[in-house]
């Protein structure tokens, strides 16, 4: 399992054990966390499981590829630690992962 920090805008955090192999937004669904709504089920297409990833975990992120960084285009509020929960799929390298759900998705 891997552990996952999601922090709501307003401050609020849950973290949650998501098995590896699972996405950060697949995760987020199966624990009923607020704003990641996951409307296109993962496919890269919506953008609404938009995050922003806390800078030390940025890094250990493989590259978005050429869809998702288009996709991040579109989102409400992009910033240079953007990602799409449904590209992080998680490892155990990523244990401990923290992100931040943006207000524009409540």
């Amino acid at each position: 399992m891997v552990h996952v920090t999601y922090i709501e805008h307003g401050g609020d955090s849950r973290t949650v054990d998501i098995a590896e192999g699972i996405s950060v937004m697949d995760g987020a669904l199966r624990h009923h966390i607020p704003g990641i709504e996951g409307d296109c089920g993962g496919a890269c297409a919506c953008g609404t499981c938009h995050v922003y990833v806390e800078p030390e975990w940025f890094a250990r992120l493989e590259t978005a590829n050429e869809l998702e960084t288009r996709m991040l285009k579109m989102v409400v509020d992009p910033k240079e630690n953007s990602r799409l929960a449904c590209q992080i799929v998680l490892k155990p390298e990523l244990d401990g992962l923290t992100v931040h759900i943006p207000e524009s998705q409540y």
